[in-house]
């Protein structure tokens, strides 16, 4: 255990794995679905030209959900609920090289950037062609006309109009797999990584920082949960503000089917200025919101639920 400002640092040999892992998969679970609409709205924004479809964030949350429903705010999420197991990779390269760079640099940043940006690779690896399909689904409605492929539309006997179902996923993987082979699950790869490794790489740090930063600054006796519940959104917040061009090209890169980075990005400020490297912006920063709250405090509660049993006693909150 690592004393780090007032904040205390569980570390990987501390937890019980079995009850980590177990309690591990329900946080992610409920991390995602309270956070999908948002990031189905950053999506469609960051594909969008200009602001052919919609003004910005909220114009497209109401606009979405006149139309389309609140299943429309779930396009693609059954799909996505695989990244569960990308999820708990994440979490264990991070615990476990964070355990390997101690050997080497007792550093909390140090530990934090290389471990972030390790986890960030492996899990990344693992969901790629899980969003790719994800992504393409989230267009449908909408926004089907800024895809490449379009789920085909069933008769529902009991309705009146055409109604897409469960089956919308397994026409998007065909159809990707006819157009681009196994390649275009992996479309996009290396814009992934490098909008996502220095966005883990910077947010654990952040984190960190702001976590002993407000403990300076708070009462004694305030939880240290609350302080960290507080520093995840603004480390979120700074993180998604620098790495957000890379993330709007990566967006275009898988959706639109494009295969150069650097034309991608090229045309995008050509055709929208330097602001279009902001698209989505908003929207990222309220869905890393959520996230970085729910994260931290389902994160850390679950490693204190998860605390080896000799070690309960000796520890204070």
């Amino acid at each position: 255990m690592q004393m780090k400002g007032a904040i205390q640092i569980i570390e990987w040999e501390d937890l019980d794995k079995r009850k980590f892992y177990s309690l591990g998969v329900f946080m992610t679970l409920t991390t995602r679905a309270t956070v999908y609409p948002a990031s189905l709205i950053r999506t469609r924004l960051q594909v969008q030209k200009g602001k052919s479809l919609y003004s910005g964030t909220f114009d497209a949350f109401c606009k979405i959900l006149r139309a389309e429903g609140v299943q429309g705010l779930y396009r693609g999420f059954m799909v996505n609920t695989f990244t569960l197991i990308a999820g708990q990779a994440y979490i264990t390269t991070y615990e476990l090289v964070r355990k390997y760079v101690n050997q080497y640099s007792p550093s909390n940043t140090v530990k934090s950037v290389v471990a972030g940006g390790a986890a960030s690779l492996v899990a990344q690896t693992i969901t790629v062609p899980i969003d790719i399909v994800s992504q393409h689904i989230m267009m449908q409605g909408q926004g089907e006309h800024l895809t490449r492929f379009r789920a085909k539309p069933k008769m529902v006997l009991a309705a009146t109009k055409h109604k897409l179902s469960f089956g919308q996923t397994r026409d998007i993987t065909v159809q990707i797999f006819a157009a681009d082979g196994f390649r275009g699950f992996y479309r996009g790869y290396v814009a992934s990584l490098l909008t996502y490794i220095p966005n883990s790489a910077l947010w654990w740090p952040f984190y960190h920082f702001y976590a002993e930063q407000l403990s300076l600054l708070a009462p004694s006796e305030c939880p240290h949960l609350i302080l960290q519940a507080v520093a995840g959104p603004m480390a979120a917040a700074t993180a998604s503000t620098i790495t957000n061009p890379m993330d709007v090209v990566r967006a275009r890169v898988q959706v639109e089917g494009r295969t150069s980075i650097i034309g991608t990005f090229k045309q995008l400020l050509v055709e929208e200025g330097i602001f279009g490297l902001t698209k989505g912006l908003s929207a990222r920063i309220i869905s890393s919101t959520p996230t970085s709250v729910l994260i931290v405090v389902g994160y850390e509660t679950l490693k204190r639920l998860s605390l080896r049993a000799d070690l309960i006693g000796s520890r204070h909150w």
